[in-house]
């Protein structure tokens, strides 16, 4: 057997006080790895000593951490994909045992999830947010991960070239765990430490910002992945109240055999109608869904598991 081709894929910005000490650490954890940094429009110096450190330097136009990794993913072949931060904040002597993790249990991605080794690696709200997103999302799709916005993941090669990424910035996380989650793909997680940032390196996260956008991603995803039951709750809104208004009507029917309210009437039989319409919007897009997932299913099915 050869040995598998190791990509290590740093997306950056403005990340010149950190990069060397992560390309080192990759390099000393994965010496056979192939180590690219994607540049994404930096100010400062990260190209230069991202270069002279010795990484493939790479640069995306595009702004955000999404088109970053989309691009990533894109263009680089290789069997296994190790995806990390550039800001020395990740454990690069944990990347082995992750590696390991996909091949002796030939996984599709394992997510590195963080254990906080300082307090100051955690800014304020930061783990409030993650633990409400991340209960979220096991809510509403069965199952989740304990750190859903853990930048931290190694990939397969099917997992990589199956993923439509559409994300924009920070949500790439989200939607990258919800593509493994409907696909039901073998995953795993594997407890790694997290640390402060090197001094002179700054956080590109928005806590309000970045995690509205986050909770938007998981109910845009929610809405297309489980349409029926997105619309089937709008529907039973809208069924609810028209019964609540509809009962003392045909109370007041029976008793008199006139219906001296037509307004209520006439707001019942729309409350109907859209109840209707919501209910069979959920089941045409469910088939649509269910389509559209065997499709991706095929795409995934097309590369052998990691190891095999």
């Amino acid at each position: 057997m050869t040995e598998p081709r190791i990509a290590v894929l740093l997306p950056c910005y403005n990340e010149e006080a950190a990069i060397v000490q992560t390309i080192a650490g990759f390099r000393d954890a994965l010496p056979g790895a192939t180590i690219y940094v994607y540049d994404n429009n930096s100010a400062d110096r990260t190209i230069e000593v991202a270069r002279a450190a010795g990484a493939i330097v790479r640069t995306e136009r595009i702004q955000g951490k999404g088109a970053v990794v989309r691009r990533m993913f894109a263009d680089i072949d290789a069997d296994i994909y190790v995806m990390a931060d550039g800001d020395a904040t990740y454990d690069a002597a944990s990347a082995p045992a992750l590696v390991k993790r996909v091949f002796d249990e030939q996984l599709d991605m394992v997510v590195g999830s963080r254990i906080s080794q300082v307090q100051e690696s955690y800014r304020r709200g930061h783990r409030f947010g993650n633990a409400l997103l991340t209960g979220m999302l096991a809510r509403l799709f069965g199952r989740s991960f304990t750190d859903i916005l853990s930048g931290y993941r190694v990939f397969s090669r099917r997992f990589v070239k199956s993923f439509p990424s559409l994300s924009a910035g920070f949500e790439i996380e989200t939607e990258i765990s919800v593509h493994a989650l409907e696909l039901k793909m073998p995953i795993g997680e594997v407890e790694t430490p997290y640390y402060a940032r090197p001094e002179g390196s700054e956080s590109k996260l928005s806590t309000y910002g970045d995690g509205w956008r986050i909770l938007r991603t998981i109910m845009t995803l929610y809405r297309i992945e489980r349409p029926l039951w997105f619309f089937g709750a709008i529907g039973s809104v809208f069924g609810l109240l028209a019964l609540i208004l509809g009962i003392p009507l045909v109370l007041t029917y029976i008793e008199i055999h006139q219906v001296p309210r037509f307004p209520t009437a006439i707001l019942i039989t729309g409350l109907g109608i859209f109840a209707a319409l919501n209910v069979f919007t959920g089941l045409i897009l469910d088939t649509v869904v269910r389509g559209r997932r065997e499709v991706r299913r095929l795409a995934y099915l097309a590369y052998p598991a990691p190891g095999i």
